[in-house]
């Protein structure tokens, strides 16, 4: 089996690969059966020459190759026929930005993998950029702050090496007696738990963080039960709230009114309560003043959020009394960063974590005969048809959607 490290060729640039040439190495330790090619980019993190250093080879043609290894969607006109593809294609929710792209893949006799498709037999995702997102995440979110208040400039991440910049440079500032509340206990705000403890912030539980007041900065992670409540006031446990999201009214509005920095790590799933309304941010006691919108669903749970946001332009303001994008400095405004590729800006770490997670959870399954599944289940595409799986895009790839 012949595989390829593809370049990426969406716009904007993405520095990211699935292995970079560290993780490279020790897939081919592991694999010797294995070839692996890496096709010529002057856009990765990771330069030409040090996957030449590291013995692979490096060419601008990479036809020859079985399996294509990729991070963002692929370019229509750059899909090669009757080839496997591993890649971010944004299809199978159905975008409709992405239409051609799985129809072109129809076309042209590709096996097609995606990434977030990739899961257990229990049906968790096993690969993603998650905790790189929750580590940008809430170093933006300080950053956001610092530039609303005018007390630090902490320097855009995407120039900083790796996570340890990141750390390094908000350990510099003096952070006032704030209160910091992160939603999630996924990847993600995993991601940016790992950052205000490396700043020794203080953690402290839900009943503290409601009722007390600190003489330092205090943060608080809550999940699904803590800022949602059963209409009929049971408390059952998280199941019962993926099952029944329909039985719950949030109860996030008593965080609203002690928080000063929020940052939305959670996944938000279909028919669940929004976590606030554009009607709660209006209240005297919504006190949130920034937001980092880590989970970025657009115009939903989280009110504030109106748009996503790029790395180039990450902050905007969000008026409570017209719900319209203001200047983010304005006295009225709450502050915005939702930024929906944050990985992007961590493209060194994000890499080598992406191919750890590649590398015990893929490659194998190429060489023990899929023992576990692994790929069966993540194959959207096959002999120029939906797999069974993924035969409910069938509509939306005939346009009918």
């Amino acid at each position: 089996m012949t595989f390829a490290i593809i370049k990426e060729r969406k716009n904007p640039p993405d520095r990211r690969v699935v292995f970079s040439p560290t993780k490279l190495e020790q897939a081919k330790t592991q694999f010797p059966n294995a070839t692996f090619k890496v096709e010529s980019s002057d856009i990765r993190v990771f330069s030409d020459q040090e996957y030449k250093n590291a013995g692979f080879e490096v060419s601008t043609n990479v036809s020859d190759c079985n399996v294509m290894l990729g991070v963002k969607e692929v370019p229509i006109d750059a899909l090669i026929p009757n080839k496997k593809y591993f890649f971010f294609s944004h299809t199978i929710k159905k975008q409709p930005y992405n239409r051609k792209l799985l129809k072109a893949v129809l076309e042209k006799n590709i096996e097609l993998y995606d990434h977030e498709t990739i899961v257990s037999n229990k049906g968790f995702r096993l690969i993603g950029f998650g905790r790189y997102a929750g580590i940008v995440g809430a170093y933006n979110g300080f950053r956001a702050w610092g530039l609303k208040y005018n007390t630090w400039n902490l320097p855009k991440a995407g120039p900083l090496p790796n996570q340890a910049a990141l750390i390094n440079e908000l350990n510099n500032l003096q952070i006032p007696n704030i209160k910091i509340l992160l939603t999630g206990s996924g990847k993600v705000a995993n991601g940016a738990q790992e950052m205000l403890d490396a700043m020794h912030i203080k953690s402290v539980s839900v009943q503290d963080y409601l009722n007390n007041t600190f003489n330092e900065p205090v943060y608080c992670k809550i999940d699904v039960l803590d800022y949602n409540k059963r209409k009929d006031g049971q408390l059952i446990d998280n199941q019962d709230f993926f099952d029944n999201p329909q039985e719950y009214v949030s109860d996030f509005m008593r965080f609203a009114k002690v928080t000063d920095y929020y940052i939305a790590g959670h996944f938000y799933g279909d028919g669940a309560p929004y976590l606030y309304t554009r009607s709660d941010v209006k209240s005297s006691d919504f006190n949130i003043k920034v937001v980092a919108d880590i989970s970025c669903d657009v115009d939903g749970p989280v009110a504030t959020t109106l748009k996503a946001s790029t790395i180039a332009d990450p902050i905007y303001g969000y008026d409570p009394d017209t719900e319209i994008e203001i200047d983010f400095k304005n006295d009225n405004a709450i502050t915005v960063m939702a930024v929906d590729n944050l990985p992007c800006e961590l493209p060194q770490d994000a890499s080598e974590g992406f191919g750890e997670m590649f590398l015990k959870h893929v490659i194998p399954a190429f060489y023990n005969n899929d023992a576990d599944g692994i790929l069966k289940r993540a194959k959207i595409t096959e002999n120029g048809k939906l797999t069974e799986r993924f035969s409910y895009l069938q509509d939306y790839v005939d346009g009918l959607e």
